[in-house]
């Protein structure tokens, strides 16, 4: 087996960004994808998830659909509490 075979991408971000910023492209994916679930799950409409999140009905829309660059790691952190989602973070060396 090659180096190369033995090196395995954790995530497509890797492929695509320096470390630092695959790192954070990989927690506001997962952050992204958990409050996309919860809005789907919810049988809330995207007005009354807005309400919830303390965002527009359009920042909910935009989530719906994976508009991942809309959103910043810590706006989705926030967002993260009131849906009952509790995000943490583990280091690895």
């Amino acid at each position: 087996m090659t180096t190369m075979a033995k090196k395995k991408a954790r995530n497509v971000f890797h492929g695509l960004y320096p470390e630092d910023q695959a790192a954070e492209m990989e927690m506001r994916s997962l952050l992204l994808i958990g409050l996309g679930r919860w809005i789907a799950d919810s049988d809330m409409t995207q007005t009354e998830a807005a309400k919830v999140l303390g965002i527009t009905q359009a920042r909910v829309s935009d989530l719906k659909h994976g508009k991942i660059s809309q959103f910043s790691l810590d706006l989705l952190v926030r967002m993260a509490a009131p849906a009952g989602l509790a995000p943490k973070l583990k280091l690895a060396a």
